[in-house]
């Protein structure tokens, strides 16, 4: 089998281990590394065996797929040169700034029939893996993703940088459109928004709450699901799935507790697990990371030009429903009128402290 010829464009935090994995995969000849920091590319050139470059233009028509690991803002430009010389492309999400980009990219992926794949890891996450494979039809839905202030992705709110993980996943799940969106969120650096509630409502009647910070001390990553066919609960960050569903006897014949006497709801505290409500812990762990198996799909897509599982098409519908999350988040009223503070950067000020502060003693240099 003939090596494909890859290269990475953008080789910062996420980007190195892109090329990492790919300088590792035998039937990948990881051509080059691009990185507008030459040092930067430089050094992981250097650790992977590649040639840098600073410009990504020497690329096209010497490799046979890209992946593009750049800053949200250079997607568009650099992911269209490639697919416009008919060479199929791997970008990190979000696809674009603008659904309009998005469109764009999705059209020039169609004319020169090559796949278009968009970073979306979590669709790659064992766990999540697991759970689309179950016949479940989500009702209700509440999504956590919260991380520490890491002083990346600051070019994008956490809305494009965290949420739009849980957005992509949402509809990925419930596969009806989104009729309302209702959304809260703060800019606490004075930039973009750090943290974010939104409300979902479906056209099929689920209901959806999703929390986003990325100015928590500890990271949380948690998907919950209630549907007519049970519960299903995902840890994101240890990659397990507990999934929850009613007894057989309980789905044909129900249970009445409030008819029952004292001995028989004495009984049923100890039976509820088990006897009604059967539970299955499955642990997601595997030897290949999430990150090798998007990689890996990817080369598979560019081999058999099968439509990649997160397709330009996926990454254009979680970000359109992102733009409507902002747009909510910017007409917020804060105080509840119409010519009140609206939006992220509108909070109204402290009405006090919540305890005494703490006084900082900075050292001076003499």
């Amino acid at each position: 089998m003939n090596r494909l010829r890859m290269a990475v464009i953008g080789v910062g935090h996420l980007g190195q281990h892109h090329a990492r994995i790919l300088s590792l995969q035998p039937d990948v000849e990881l051509v080059g590394v691009v990185d507008s920091y030459t040092e930067q590319a430089r050094a992981i050139a250097a650790k992977l065996g590649t040639t840098p470059y600073d410009h990504f233009e020497p690329l096209i028509g010497a490799v046979d797929a890209v992946s593009v690991v750049t800053p949200t803002i250079h997607h568009h430009a650099v992911a269209a040169e490639f697919l416009r010389a008919g060479v199929p492309v791997l970008v990190e999400k979000p696809i674009c700034r603008t659904v309009a980009e998005a469109d764009e990219l999705i059209a020039l992926a169609d004319a020169a029939g090559v796949p278009l794949q968009v970073g979306h890891i979590e669709r790659f996450n064992p766990a999540f893996e697991e759970l689309a494979k179950r016949p479940i039809r989500p009702k209700f839905v509440e999504a956590e993703r919260h991380g520490p202030f890491t002083g990346r992705s600051i070019d994008i709110g956490v809305v494009l940088d965290l949420m739009i993980h849980d957005l992509d996943l949402l509809l990925a799940l419930v596969g009806a459109p989104v009729a309302r969106v209702f959304a809260v969120g703060a800019a606490v650096f004075g930039g973009h928004e750090d943290m974010v509630n939104a409300r979902l409502e479906f056209e099929n009647g689920c209901v959806a709450h999703l929390t986003t910070s990325r100015i928590t001390r500890h990271a949380k990553r948690r998907l919950r699901v209630w549907a007519p066919e049970g519960y299903a609960g995902i840890d994101f960050v240890t990659r397990k799935l507990t999934l929850v569903q009613q007894s057989e006897e309980l789905r044909e014949h129900g249970i009445r507790a409030g008819e029952m006497d004292a001995a028989a709801k004495a009984r049923l505290k100890d039976e509820v697990f088990g006897r009604y409500l059967q539970v299955l812990n499955l642990d997601g762990d595997r030897k290949q990371d999430q990150l090798t198996s998007e990689l890996r799909h990817f080369i598979d897509c560019v081999r058999t030009g099968n439509r990649p599982r997160v397709s330009g098409a996926d990454g254009r519908g979680a970000l359109e429903l992102a733009e409507r999350v902002l747009a909510a988040l910017r007409t917020h009223p804060w105080e509840g009128t119409a010519d009140g503070p609206r939006g992220p950067q509108g909070t109204p000020p402290p009405a006090g402290w919540l305890f005494p502060p703490v006084q900082l003693v900075r050292n001076h240099a003499a």
